[in-house]
């Protein structure tokens, strides 16, 4: 698994076929390359938007992704739905409504997963399903364990019609308060996205061999940081949940 705003994908690890390694790695470069445009720095929004502007030029020969992309048929449109959300990033810091925040994961996140079921030549329509559903709650599990990181960075990815209904504010995150509004909260997010990422599972079984066992491996990860959301009371502010040396092995020996 990679660090960052990605560490909850799959990457070009061991366990992937070496043969696939190049290209995965390609992807996750770039998209790691546009996250961090979006994200990292002091640049203004503007000086952001045209960095993304120009970064689009890798989609266009003869650049080593544009070969790629060529030689494995990887549909060019999954890269620029990835560009679009992280435009949508320097400029949209709420978001209404859950089905606002998940058209932004099929956005941001999804993309990686087909681009993986591509290069894999895995692409019906259950295994896409699948793929959708996990990376998906991938990005949530991401959310809920970075509120206060990307709080700190102006946006919000709770939804907003959600905090209300559960009576959390913003000042809520301003105070770093983990009162009973806020575990309320946190625990209707933690619960949808074990849902959503459970609802992934058929294809970590489908897929054979090491690609399988990596998509496995991915779910628990996810689902181990769902769990020490809980075991922190889902005090996010002051116990930030991380995969650490000694889940490895526990996340490892779930996948098998």
């Amino acid at each position: 698994m990679s660090v960052g705003h990605y560490e909850n994908f799959p990457v070009a690890s061991l366990l992937l076929p070496a043969a696939l390694r190049e290209p995965v790695g390609a992807i996750y470069r770039f998209a790691r390359g546009a996250d961090d445009i979006a994200d990292e720095g002091d640049d203004a929004a503007e000086i952001r938007l045209e960095k993304l502007r120009r970064y689009r030029t890798q989609l266009e020969a003869p650049s080593e992704l544009a070969r790629l992309i060529r030689r494995h048929a990887l549909p060019v449109e999954l890269f620029e739905d990835l560009l679009d959300a992280f435009t949508q990033d320097v400029t949209k810091k709420r978001y209404a409504s859950f089905s606002e925040l998940l058209d932004y994961c099929r956005r941001s996140a999804n993309p990686v997963g087909r681009l993986l079921l591509h290069l894999f030549k895995r692409t019906s329509d259950s295994d896409l399903a699948c793929s959708d559903a996990i990376c998906s709650a991938l990005q949530l599990v991401n959310f809920w364990q970075d509120v206060e990181i990307d709080y700190a960075k102006g946006r919000i990815y709770l939804p907003q019609d959600e905090m209300a209904r559960h009576r959390v504010t913003e000042q809520h995150l301003l105070e770093k308060r983990c009162d009973d509004s806020w575990r309320a909260l946190m625990r209707f997010q933690v619960a949808r996205s074990r849902t959503l990422l459970l609802s992934g599972e058929p294809l970590g079984r489908a897929l054979p061999g090491r690609v399988g066992l990596e998509i496995r491996a991915t779910i628990q990860g996810g689902l181990r940081i769902l769990q020490k959301i809980e075991h922190a009371g889902y005090d996010v502010f002051r116990h930030r949940p991380a995969l650490r040396g000694l889940d490895w092995p526990l996340v490892l020996c779930k996948a098998v």
